[in-house]
């Protein structure tokens, strides 16, 4: 009898007893990242993947709430439904992939969407409405992943570090994991050291809103446009003078600081759209190039992962940075540039499920390691 797709996909599944689902949504506010993830012998193992943009209306919605605004507590709550309801739209189709039923998945670790994150005033916020999602999917839902280590004096983020740590550390290797999303950061694995970790600054976050205001486009494909334009250099100087890039780590961003309106702040108003597109990838590559020289001496390879290492003009220039550097995607290591850290938040809800803390103090400062997440059981 000839072995079927269907077939070999329930063998593959039955091969992992514990599933897990990793629901993220980034900064970049393009859709939802979804992974059914299985971990066999402590090993990851990816088994489907779902992807859904969220469209123009949702995207702006969430924009819009980035800032006070009139009436902002009540949209927090629909808007925090409409998340729910698409997260669990996503989770349907990964299932059907993957043909396994919601009573073989252990958790769903969602990440949620990050309105405002201000740890300096104690606080983060993440839409999303776990309970409604527990609800919906049947499955249990572990959210709310940085709350505790805010309240243990720590930024909340980022968290992918301590995954990193797990599946990208070599032992005789010093390796800088740099994701790429929206805000840029990165994990410094080396062999003699705990893991550390920062957010370096803007990703693709001011390009992908210049674009979209001058061309009308979600993104900038390859870096095309920038590597049109030229580098204004005195307007690169007073993007550089930003002091959180001169911050020493733990530090941690997002839109509350890199907005479109910090971006217009420092203008004069006649500069060439193409040009200023050009000056903002070489401050993205700047970012990530300035903190890997400072804060991850001795580094000898780089592994990229999220939307920008797509991004051929940001690789590129990055190369050109660092040209001590071996510089590839995280695709060579097994792990997918686009669903790393999708796959991280199932393993995050996983450590959840099993009251492990986890040990960020040298990642985020908190004063303690910690037990991330709350759970609303389905």
């Amino acid at each position: 009898m000839t072995e079927t797709n269907d077939t070999r996909k329930s063998q593959r599944v039955q091969n992992d007893s514990e599933l897990y689902i990793g629901i993220m949504s980034g900064t970049s506010l393009d859709g939802i990242d979804a992974v059914l993830v299985g971990f066999p012998d402590d090993q990851t193992r990816l088994l489907a993947t779902c992807y859904q943009a969220y469209g123009k209306d949702l995207r702006e919605a969430l924009l819009a709430l980035h800032q006070p605004a009139y009436d902002e507590l009540r949209q927090t709550q629909f808007i925090g439904n409409e998340l729910a309801k698409r997260y669990s739209q996503a989770t349907v189709s990964l299932l059907q992939k993957a043909g396994v039923v919601p009573g073989q998945v252990c958790a769903i670790g969602c990440h949620g969407q990050t309105i405002r994150h201000c740890p300096d005033q104690g606080y983060t916020l993440q839409l999303g409405n776990a309970a409604l999602l527990a609800e919906l999917s049947g499955i249990a839902v572990v959210s709310d992943f940085r709350s505790r280590d805010i309240a243990a004096g720590g930024q909340g983020a980022p968290l992918v570090p301590a995954f990193h740590d797990k599946v990208l550390r070599h032992p005789a290797i010093h390796r800088v994991a740099v994701n790429i999303g929206g805000i840029s950061n990165l994990t410094n694995l080396s062999p003699e050291c705990p893991v550390s970790g920062f957010d370096c600054g803007p990703g693709n976050m001011l390009m992908d809103a210049w674009i979209s205001m001058h061309c009308g486009e979600p993104y900038d494909r390859d870096g095309a446009w920038a590597a049109s334009g030229k580098v204004i250099p005195a307007l690169l100087q007073r993007f550089l003078e930003e002091p959180f890039l001169h911050a020493p780590p733990p530090k941690s961003s997002g839109r509350d600081l890199f907005s479109l309106a910090w971006l217009k702040g420092r203008l004069r108003g006649d500069e060439a759209p193409v040009d200023v597109q050009a000056t903002l990838l070489e401050l993205s590559c700047r970012a990530i190039s300035d903190a890997i020289q400072c804060f991850c001496k001795g580094a000898t390879e780089i592994y990229l992962c999220g939307g920008g290492a797509h991004n051929q003009a940001l690789v590129q220039k990055l190369g050109a940075f660092l040209p001590e550097c071996n510089i590839q995607t995280t695709e060579v290591l097994g792990m997918g540039v686009d669903w790393l850290e999708a796959i991280a938040f199932a393993w995050l809800a996983q450590q959840r499920l099993y009251n492990r803390e986890l040990n960020l103090v040298t990642v985020t400062g908190a004063r303690h390691s910690c037990i991330l997440g709350a759970i609303y059981p389905a």
